[in-house]
This record gives C-alpha cells, sequence and structure tokens, in this order.
C-alpha cells in the first residue's frame, strides 16, 4: 500500500500541468489511503500473455477462448459509479502508466476493433467494469470491407490483400493522391509491377482508399465511415460540413467495441441508467448504450465543440430518447459544485465516460506529441477530477451502494 501512495505522489508533485493536477489533490485517492489494508476483488478475466496484449485482446474479445487469471481492483475502485476512459492505444513513453495511476491503478485493457467491425482502431481503456458475462451488440455489423461496402467487391484487383480498414482517422485521402494512384495503375496496363502494387497498397492502407473503379481508389465518405463506426448512416449529416463530419468521426467510439465493455451494464441497471458523458463528442457512448438497449434516464453531456452537440441533439431526438439530455460546452466549467448539484439532480451517476484529445498523444502528430503534458491532452486530468469529486460526494452521501438493482 505504501507503494501505492508513493507513486500517486511523485505524480501528483510533477511540476508540469501542476495547475491541474493541484485540483485533484483535495479528492485524489483519498478514499484509497484511508486504510492501510486494502482488500482486492478477484474476477475471472482472459490471460494476457505476452502474445495477446501484443495482438491487443484485452481481457478478452469474441472467438479468442483461452485460460483464466484474475483482474484485482482495489475496494476503493469498485463501482457504482462505473468510469470507463478511452484514448489511442499507442502514445508516448509512460502516458498509460500515468492514467492508470490517476484512475486507482487500474490496468488498462488494449483492444483492436478489428475483432469487432471492418475497421482497425487500437485503443486503450481504464475501466471498473465488470468483465465477465460480456456480449456482443446485436446484429453483428459487417466484419471485412466488402461486406461492408459490396460495391467494391467487382473492382477489387486480385492483388489488393486488404480485408480490414485501417484506422479511422480525422482526415482523408486527397483527390491528388487517388489520381497519382490511378496514373500508375494505368500506366501499367492493368499489371502494375511488385514494386507499384506495393505502393499503392501503402497509401491505400494509410488513407483507407477503397476501389470504385477498374482503375480508380477513393477515400470514404462520411456515411461509409458512420457504417465502420457502428453508426447510423446519415448520424452526422446536416450538423457540419464534410471536413468536419469526417473529422467528428475520426474522434469517436467504434460503438461496437464499447458496446461490448458496456453490456454488463444492462444486467445491473435493468431500469436504466444516469450517464456523465465527458468529451462526448458525437455519441458515441450513447449510441453504444441505445444500441445495447439499456434506457438512458438522465445524460449530463460535456462537449465543447458546437457541431457535434447539434448531432448529438439530433441523434436523441430523432431516436426519440425517453431519459433528459443536459448540455454542457466544457468539462472545465465542472467545479465541485456544479458536480454536487448535477448528482443531486439526477440521483447518483451510475456511469462515467469519455476519452479526452488524443491530439498530443497520437503517433500520427509528430509536432506537438507532447504526452499529457500538451495542450490538449492534459484535459485528461479533468477525468480523474470528476470521477474522484462524484465519488467522494456520491458516498458521503450514501447513494452509491443503492445504485444497482439487484
Amino acid at each position: 500500500m505504501e507503494s501505492v501512495m508513493s507513486s500517486n505522489q511523485n505524480i501528483l508533485q510533477s511540476p508540469a500541468s501542476s495547475i491541474k493536477r493541484a485540483s485533484l489533490k483535495k479528492h485524489d485517492i483519498i478514499e484509497r489511503v484511508s486504510s492501510k489494508h486494502v482488500p482486492l476483488k478477484d474476477e475471472k478475466i482472459i490471460l494476457q500473455s505476452p502474445r495477446f496484449q501484443k495482438k491487443l485482446l484485452g481481457f478478452g474479445v469474441p472467438g479468442y477462448p483461452v485460460g483464466q487469471c484474475q483482474r484485482q481492483l482495489n475496494m476503493f475502485a469498485e463501482g457504482p459509479p462505473y468510469f470507463y476512459f478511452e484514448n489511442v492505444a499507442s502514445t508516448p513513453k509512460g502516458v498509460w502508466e500515468t492514467i492508470s495511476r490517476f484512475l486507482y491503478d487500474i490496468e488498462p485493457e488494449f483492444v483492436d476493433s478489428k475483432y469487432f467491425s471492418v475497421s482497425s482502431r487500437k485503443r486503450g481503456y481504464v475501466h471498473n467494469l465488470p468483465i465477465e458475462n460480456r456480449f456482443r451488440i446485436l446484429p453483428l455489423p459487417p466484419m471485412t470491407i466488402h461486406e461492408a461496402f459490396p460495391d467494391t467487391q467487382k473492382y477489387w484487383p486480385s492483388w489488393d490483400y486488404r480485408t480490414k480498414l485501417n484506422c479511422i482517422n480525422t482526415v482523408v485521402g486527397s483527390a491528388p493522391l487517388c489520381e497519382r494512384m490511378r496514373s500508375i495503375i494505368k500506366g501499367s496496363h492493368g499489371k502494375p509491377s511488385i514494386n507499384d502494387q506495393t505502393r499503392v497498397i501503402y497509401h491505400s492502407k494509410k488513407w483507407n482508399l477503397v476501389w470504385v473503379g477498374p482503375d480508380q481508389l477513393a477515400p470514404l465518405e462520411p456515411h461509409e465511415i458512420e457504417l465502420a463506426l457502428g453508426f447510423d448512416i446519415g448520424h452526422t449529416r446536416g450538423s457540419s460540413t464534410r471536413t468536419e463530419r469526417v473529422r467528428s468521426l475520426g474522434n469517436a467510439f467504434q460503438t461496437d467495441t464499447v458496446g461490448y465493455h458496456l453490456s454488463v451494464l444492462k444486467n445491473l441497471y435493468p431500469n436504466g441508467i444516469n450517464v456523465l458523458s465527458l468529451f462526448s463528442g458525437i455519441g458515441g457512448a450513447e449510441v453504444a448504450l441505445h444500441r445495447l438497449g439499456i434506457t438512458m434516464k438522465y445524460v449530463v453531456s460535456a462537449e465543447i465543440c458546437k457541431e457535434n452537440r447539434l448531432i448529438l441533439r439530433s441523434w436523441w431526438e430523432k431516436t426519440r430518447q425517453k431519459g433528459e439530455l443536459i448540455e454542457l460546452e466544457d468539462v472545465q466549467s465542472l467545479t465541485d459544485k456544479k458536480l454536487e448539484e448535477l448528482n443531486d439532480l439526477v440521483g447518483g451517476f451510475d456511469l462515467i465516460i469519455g476519452g479526452s484529445p488524443c491530439n498530443n498523444l497520437t503517433g500520427s502528430n509528430r509536432c506537438t506529441r507532447d504526452g499529457l503534458e500538451g495542450k490538449h491532452s492534459s484535459l485528461f486530468f479533468e477525468f480523474p477530477r470528476i470521477v474522484n469529486v462524484l465519488r467522494h460526494v456520491m458516498r458521503s452521501k450514501g447513494t452509491s451502494k443503492n445504485r444497482i438493482v439487484l
């Protein structure tokens, strides 16, 4: 236990992001260090061997049965309220260790969405949700490019071996790039050399280009990205420009993957749940819960982008949600007092979910990849601050233990 306290003190005393981290001191780990003896809760999970970690199978995905081991959560990390944090898996050194330390030293679950969808999307998740009896959202989504976009199959050359999309990004391949690829194919009279094939496939994988003609590659359209991420086609339509739609989708959850993790909540909360959605984006968490058939009684959503708020509000109304959507613009506006007021309003939160900006974490950002000290990604520290404030408020009022219907 002393090592746990020491590791957290080191993080809190780090000079970088001192202002944001200072706000955590009042609540961070207070509950954890209130006892010298922290019992551990055992849960059966999928074995994470080095080989499995490399494949990003997390604590297990459908179709990959392996041996059993045990997950250990200290008693102060247990829900409710449950929390669920997501970000890119590949980050600068030490980022996920820091994220874990600020969230009760919970081991991250690294998962590739290719096991749940047509696209590969490597993400890490830190959460205190149960990991047994998880299930997939039905109906199952298309798992290959040709299943998702059958019109591409008739143009797909035999030498293009791709069956999955690469990670969905916030930008798409340009028209000049597609034209260069077309020139390579046409110049070879349909029989490109190995070098040309390699070049075309490289750019096609990087930019998720698909075949739309005999010699023609094109980037995915927004409605195709929506399908790949598990949203209804047209989810982002009408609220922003094509460029903004692509950017918003590139930052969204892959809802089939997240839904698999959240599925355990359906039996825990048969009468519905109250959700605090941080960095809500276009509502990936809300869509996943809806697809699972979980009623959302209250959703308090914090999202700074106006276009994203319009998308979420439009979806909420189109799907005729029966609960109440409360929209806020900035997670930094959620002071301790405001959080307590919201908690009292909804009668306690069951789930706190979100993924802070990855701008300074992602490997595609070679200019300002500053980790959690970056201008945008330092907003991560708002997540554990809010989690700790709400857990302190709910437990002091005795509401957290009464949230689950058994």
